[in-house]
């Protein structure tokens, strides 16, 4: 599709000469070669969509002479007439009274540009109260008139007249175009250009290389000479393209140039001969090329006829249309317009005419018309002139013309040239055009640059990840030639059969390939018609150039003589840029929803979701993305990054697994396996929660080891660090470690690291064996510092069963150790059910365990009747009554009852108990009442027998108490005399007294007095008269 519609007739039938032509608002101005001016309104709304103009008024003889240029001036509401060398004012719609600029005489051209600027008032920056004064928004309108030698600006601020400036230039200019408000360029001759400043009033003669032309052969550079008499002198080619840059044409060249007089691209364009006329509709350069100059093909098939042989080049003008981004011709539009191409020139002189191309307004807007008038007088006399119009096709048509093409970089250079009020989905465009000319850029091996564009456009990673193969993307891998449908593209790509690069060059379409195409163009040889490298086509298509490649079609074949190996390296590497540092963004995303890795085993996993539903994720930013979008963002990356790690960066497989992470564990564990990366493999299974497979992994591995603590030991480490979450599975993968080693296997519940609950284990460790239980609460106990009553009553009713189980089994020795460690709990132990232990325990057996639980419960005398009755342990009874014995309590007569069960029996016994009461009496007579045990004490004990205890109790402290009494007594009373006797030494100070030291009268000053003869001194001389006291003493 070509972007500009076939011309439609606007006016045919025009008698006179049409030499200027101006479009403002719904007004067409046409100034003829006789000085009429011809007014026509021009309608849009017609049915058929083609306009119509109508002739509103004609000003006859508006000017003496010819019309050479037309301009309109806003602000004055005014339009401006070339005619004679003079540029006269005229105001609409009346035109008059004319204003001629009468400082401009001579005048060759004029140019007029309008825009805002910030003006500061004319009193300066600071006004009279001291306060900066704000600059104005002011309409300016600058009319540059080139006349001969020298330039005259007249200025307008919002419609008032400045000062007209003046300066000498070192030529005529010929043409005039402004590139802002204050750079303007001009065109002195076909090969003179000149860029001039405003502000400076200074020039900067424009240099460029030096032409080489491909049009004309040796004789390209007479041009001038060979139409010398002909009328059809040439014409400077000089069109504005934007504020900084212009268009020149020299011979058949064109460069674009800057402010400072210098080209701005390296790339020029080459038209097969120079071009009559230019003009530009943004983004493309219109320009008329003479007959025969131009081949055929390079109409393209709009305007081809099917079943006629075709001519080798165009017997009339050609419209040509070249974009200014690429430089290349999408649209060549030959003259008949709208006619198919015939085998033979033109029976008639139809085809034969004169073409002009007029700009309709300075902003270089669509459309554009042109004027036609043939060559023959007699059929321009039938006939007359015609003006067509060009219209553009839509923006958005353009743009998916030049995506349907493969030019994505064409096509965001032409997005970025259109204003957002013309195109209202402008941005919505971007991103979609941007992703496929990454992918193009991604499939000529321009890695960097289309994973930096994925990162700017918060592309969903399923289709980043898609263009991998399937050992990186796994089930997401797209083929080849669905990269472009995956990103919005069309289904198929087309091709251009005529050339290999231009296939390769249709992904990328940047502008370094056409720039290659240019220089090769300069370097052969001329072709006076064109040549097969300089075809173009009628659609967007013919912007793929099909010279030889540039650096980055070398690329491509580069890489084809490159290992295959070290391209993918290098996009994996490249992929992994991208995946680190999407991964924290997406996890800092979850964060802020209360979502982290830990919680990655609830999540449903990736591969429960279609490819489908994967790749219509969106293209947003995190922030605005829902948890559930999220959570796919985030396992989709860490998949790809572990599988990218593992064909790169095997090493951080570790440090990735060892974190929590949402990879997909399906998706690698069996290329982990295959790899033998059973560490990784198991930190991955523990992070995803999947305990049993790791646990069953750790067994196969570890199955065949010799030694039984190497074969274990890495399953028991791995139970340990499970929680309290994970107890059935503790439980059951730990039954075949007690199979092998019950007491390794214990280790499994005594770990530091987790607390797992208490009666589940319980329970499970009974269920195994009541032994491990019972050594299970013994650590809770012990080492824990357990004190429910629960735990200790399960304990003791454990040795309770266990020492009954073994007595049953008569199986003495495990009795033996069992019922010991069931006496010294219950004997040391306050957290277990007295009662309840004692309501267990049979009347007929364990009898000291009974008298244990009958002291505890107070029960002194129970508990000794069964010492001394049913054991016969003497010795435990007496160490009983030593336990429990505190004097001034209710224990302080246990002695006293031990006797009485040993003397006075409550049941019948054969055994000899007095003797063991004698013992008794002898070792604790002190804790004895001594009249209660003589009463206890048989008739028949001799006094012999109880020696030791009468000694005691006979023994009276009553004397040992009054000598004690005394001896404090005389003390007191002697230190009661000597404190007596001090109270009554004193001595008298009186007026007459003097110091023994000083010789000074004491008088009312603080005395010492010094033993033991009662001196008395001045305080300050107590020192020096106790020292010669010292001293007399001695002597």
């Amino acid at each position: 599709m070509a972007p500009f519609d076939s011309p439609s007739i606007v006016l045919s039938g025009f008698r006179e000469r049409a030499e200027a032509l101006h479009v403002q608002g719904d007004r067409l101005y046409v100034g003829t070669a006789t000085g009429n001016l011809h007014v026509y309104s021009i309608d849009d709304s017609t049915s058929e969509g083609e306009a119509i103009a109508s002739l509103v008024e004609t000003k006859k003889s508006l000017t003496r002479r010819s019309i050479e240029q037309l301009g309109f001036i806003k602000d004055i509401n005014s339009l401006i007439v070339l005619s004679e060398g003079l540029p006269t004012l005229f105001p609409i719609p009346n035109f008059a009274p004319p204003t001629p600029l009468a400082k401009a005489k001579g005048a060759l051209s004029f140019a007029v540009h309008s825009s805002v600027q910030d003006i500061m008032p004319e009193a300066g920056p600071q006004s009279g109260d001291g306060q900066f004064a704000k600059a104005i928004p002011t309409m300016v309108t600058q009319v540059i008139i080139g006349c001969r030698r020298k330039v005259v600006i007249y200025t307008w601020r919002d419609g008032e007249t400045q000062e007209v400036q003046e300066a000498v230039l070192p030529h005529s200019p010929r043409a005039i175009v402004f590139l802002d408000n204050d750079n303007v360029c001009f065109a002195y001759s076909p090969t003179e250009y000149a860029v001039f400043s405003i502000a400076k009033l200074t020039t900067v003669e424009v240099t460029t290389p030096v032409t080489a032309s491909t049009s004309m052969g040796t004789f390209s550079g007479l041009t001038g000479y060979m139409t010398l008499g002909l009328g059809a002198k040439a014409k400077p080619g000089l069109i504005r393209l934007n504020d900084t840059e212009a268009l020149i044409v020299k011979d058949n060249q064109g460069f674009i140039v800057g402010a400072e007089g210098k080209q701005t691209r390296t790339n020029t364009i080459d038209w097969p001969s120079p071009p009559e006329e230019i003009a530009f509709v943004s983004p493309y350069i219109f320009s008329i090329l003479p007959p025969g100059t131009v081949p055929v093909s390079v109409a393209g098939s709009t305007h081809m006829s099917a079943s006629a042989t075709q001519p080798s080049t165009f017997p009339s003008h050609v419209v040509q249309i070249r974009s200014s981004i690429s430089n290349l011709p999408p649209q060549t539009i030959p003259f008949p317009f709208g006619t198919a191409i015939s085998i033979s020139p033109p029976a008639t002189a139809t085809a034969h005419c004169t073409m002009r191309l007029m700009t309709s307004l300075p902003s270089a807007k669509s459309p554009l018309y042109v004027v036609t008038t043939p060559t023959d007088r007699t059929v321009a006399a039938t006939e007359g002139t015609s003006i067509w119009r060009i219209g553009m096709k839509p923006w958005g048509d353009q743009l998916d013309e030049l995506v349907q093409s493969g030019l994505y970089s064409d096509a965001l250079s032409l997005l970025d040239s259109i204003d957002s009020a013309v195109l209202s989905d402008k941005d919505e465009r971007r991103t979609p055009i941007r992703a496929l000319h990454a992918v193009s850029q991604f499939s000529l091996g321009k890695y960097d640059d289309a994973i930096n564009t994925f990162l700017e456009l918060d592309l969903n990673p399923a289709k980043v990840v898609a263009l991998y193969p399937e050992s990186v993307s796994g089930r997401l891998s797209v083929p080849r030639d669905s990269w472009i449908p995956l990103y919005g593209g069309p289904a198929t790509q087309p091709e251009d059969t005529t050339s290999t690069s231009s296939s390769d060059t249709s992904k990328e379409g940047k502008d370094p390939i056409r720039e290659k195409l240019v220089r090769n163009a300069l370097e052969r040889s001329p072709s006076p018609v064109g040549s097969v490298r300089q075809r173009t086509k009628t659609s967007f298509a013919a912007l793929l150039p099909s010279g030889p490649k540039d650096d980055d079609a070398a690329s491509i074949s580069s890489r084809k003589g490159r290992k295959p190996n070290d391209d993918f390296h290098r996009s994996v590497e490249t992929l992994l840029r991208y995946l680190t540092d999407r991964r924290p963004k997406v996890a800092g995303a979850l964060a802020v929803v209360h979502i982290t890795p830990a919680q990655s085993h609830q999540i449903a996993f990736l591969s429960e979701t279609s490819t489908e539903d994967l790749f219509a994720l969106p293209n947003l930013p995190l922030s605005s993305l829902t948890p559930e979008q999220l959570l796919r963002f985030a396992q989709i990356i860490d998949t790809a990054l572990f599988k990218s790690y593992l064909l790169t960066r095997p090493t951080l497989l570790g440090p990735l697994c060892r974190v929590s992470n949402w990879c997909e564990v399906s998706e690698v564990e069996e290329e982990l396996r295959a790899r033998e990366k059973h560490a990784e493999l198991i930190y991955l299974y523990n992070g995803k929660k999947m305990h049993s497979k790791a646990l069953n992994l750790l067994r196969q591995l570890n199955e065949n080891e010799p030694d039984i603590r190497d074969r274990l030991q890495p399953s028991i480490s791995y139970l340990q660090k499970l929680g309290p979450e994970h107890l059935e599975q503790i439980f059951e993968s730990s039954r075949w470690v007690f199979g092998q080693d019950r007491d390794m296997a214990f280790e499994i519940f005594t770990s530091e690291d987790v607390e797992l609950p208490r009666s589940p284990v319980a329970d499970y460790l009974e269920r195994i064996d009541p032994q491990l239980c019972a050594r299970f609460l013994e650590y809770l106990i012990d080492e824990k510092g357990e004190e429910s009553q629960v735990f200790h009553d399960r304990l003791v009713e454990l040795y309770l069963s266990m020492t009954l189980t073994a007595q049953k089994r008569k199986d003495k020795k495990i009795r033996s150790i069992i019922y010991a460690k069931l006496l010294e709990f219950i004997n040391t132990t306050h957290h277990f059910s007295i009662d309840r232990l004692y309501g267990l325990l049979s009347s007929e057996d364990l009898f000291e365990a009974r008298a244990i639980l009958l002291g505890r419960m107070g029960k002194h005398q129970h508990a000794l009747e069964l010492y001394v009755y049913k054991l016969q342990d003497y010795s435990k009874a007496e160490e009983y009554c030593k336990r429990v014995y505190q004097p001034g309590t209710e224990t302080s007569n246990v002695f006293l009852i031990l006797l009485r069960i040993y003397l006075r029996p409550t049941v019948k016994t054969s055994s000899n108990l007095l003797q063991p009461a004698l013992d008794l009496i002898s070792r604790h007579s002190p804790r004895l009442d001594s009249v209660e045990t003589l009463q206890l004490l048989p008739p028949l004990v001799t006094t012999q027998d109880v020696q030791t205890f009468l000694l005691e109790t006979l023994r009276a402290p009553i004397f040992d108490t009054h000598v004690v009494r005394e001896i404090h007594k005389a003390r007191a009373e002697s230190v009661a005399r000597k404190l007596m006797l001090l109270e009554t030494r004193r001595v008298k100070v009186t007026d007459s007294r003097i110091c023994p030291q000083c010789h000074k009268r004491i008088g009312n000053s603080v005395i010492a007095v010094h033993a033991p003869r009662g001196e008395v001194t001045h305080y300050q001389c107590r020192e020096a008269f106790a020292l010669k006291l010292t001293e007399l003493r001695v002597r």
